[in-house]
């Protein structure tokens, strides 16, 4: 299978911003035959569409948007806006500003107005090398901490990213480094809080092969203290919750905390959607969902009704909104065959037939429904979701 780091080369400028595998790896697998993007907000809903719950936040060409009752709404300037993520009171968003030599976590009121910025990455001086990367910020339960996967520590220009935890609005000096990142990997990275304390998050690494993969880790404790300078070696960034056969990666807890969505390759040209069962410590049996299309950003309804996800649209290169019903991977149980209750003291005409069985029941299939035709959403940048 050809690595994602060589399917990522034509998009060096990026990778020099981010380095991150999975946006090499989704942009690389993207065919070329594509329709031109428009802004969400340019397409007029079909009748009678079919409306998602609450709003929806997505990343397109720089610009976050929001969809609700069925329409997009613009909420910043397109100017290098991305990663959207909602506190989990829903009040505010928090979203990457990202710029060509740094990028940092802002809140965003609902919006899209500025309220407040978290990081100051754009060191003074000629040095880009001193400047630094904030990516997908998440707020912690309560949140009095900003997660969010930093490129500290680094050597020269290699930008791998780890896991850090910051008090919310300030310095990263007061900030923990939770994982220590792979080198020339895209490091660690779509940190998930748990309410219980702790941490998922993707690592990356390459296996024997040199092929970059994904796995899903949990770290419950900090890799080094606040202000350290010493990394240690005795397994503190935790353990792996999938193998690197899976090649997993972008976990998604749902509203219940039951269950964990996610994308899995199983080392081939193309990302299924997966579940999982979540106890707090460990994920169950996975169950493979959708087998058929490049998924990505897997983010579960708030009110459990289904999943929404990212994927090509048919006939075209870029990334659409698609939306997966409950039923599709929670179908309704069969229903009981009935069993022929015999006549007391009936007349006896001979032996007792076998009743006819019923037919068996067969749930049909819930396809995916296909939120958007030709948006072109931004496939590393998460979606956000309130109720």
């Amino acid at each position: 299978m050809i690595s994602r780091f060589l399917l990522g080369v034509g998009l060096i400028g990026l990778m020099l911003v981010a380095s991150f595998g999975t946006y090499t790896y989704l942009a690389g697998r993207q065919s070329k035959v594509a329709v031109v993007a428009q802004k969400p907000t340019a397409a007029s809903p079909r009748p009678n569409a079919f409306t998602l719950p609450g709003t929806l936040y997505l990343s397109q060409s720089g610009a976050i948007y929001s969809l609700s009752f069925g329409r997009f709404h613009q909420l910043t300037a397109q100017d290098g806006w991305t990663q959207p993520s909602l506190f989990p009171n829903n009040s505010n968003l928090l979203a990457v500003h990202r710029l060509y030599d740094h990028s940092d976590v802002f809140v965003l009121s609902r919006f899209g107005q500025p309220v407040a910025q978290w990081t100051s990455n754009n060191a003074s001086g000629p040095d880009t090398g001193a400047r630094h990367w904030s990516f997908y910020p998440r707020l912690s339960p309560d949140q009095g901490t900003l997660w969010m996967s930093y490129d500290e520590p680094k050597v020269g220009y290699d930008v791998p990213l780890s896991i850090w935890a910051v008090p919310a609005g300030n310095s990263i000096r007061q900030g923990k480094l939770w994982t220590n990142s792979i080198d020339y990997t895209g490091g660690d990275v779509e940190p998930i809080p748990l309410r219980t304390g702790g941490v998922m998050y993707t690592k990356y690494s390459r296996d024997d092969n040199a092929n970059l993969t994904g796995q899903l880790w949990l770290a419950m404790r900090p890799a080094r203290p606040a202000n350290g300078l010493t990394l240690t070696t005795d397994g503190a960034e935790g353990q792996p919750l999938t193998s690197t056969d899976e090649d997993c990666a972008q976990p998604s807890i749902s509203p219940d905390g039951g269950q964990v969505a996610m994308i899995c390759t199983y080392q081939k040209q193309i990302s299924y959607l997966v579940l999982a069962s979540w106890n707090g410590s460990s994920l169950g049996p996975r169950r493979v969902v959708i087998t058929d299309q490049l998924v990505a950003q897997p983010t579960w309804a708030p009110d459990g009704s289904g999943i929404a996800y990212l994927a090509p649209g048919a006939g075209a290169s870029d990334f659409q909104l698609w939306f997966l019903p409950k039923a599709r991977y929670n179908p309704p149980p069969p229903s009981p065959i009935p069993v022929p209750t015999p006549t007391p003291g009936g007349p006896y005409h001979g032996p007792a037939s076998s009743p006819t069985p019923a037919p068996p029941v067969v749930v049909p299939l819930v396809k995916p429904i296909q939120m958007t035709t030709d948006a072109g959403f931004d496939a590393t940048s998460p979606l956000a979701w309130a109720g």
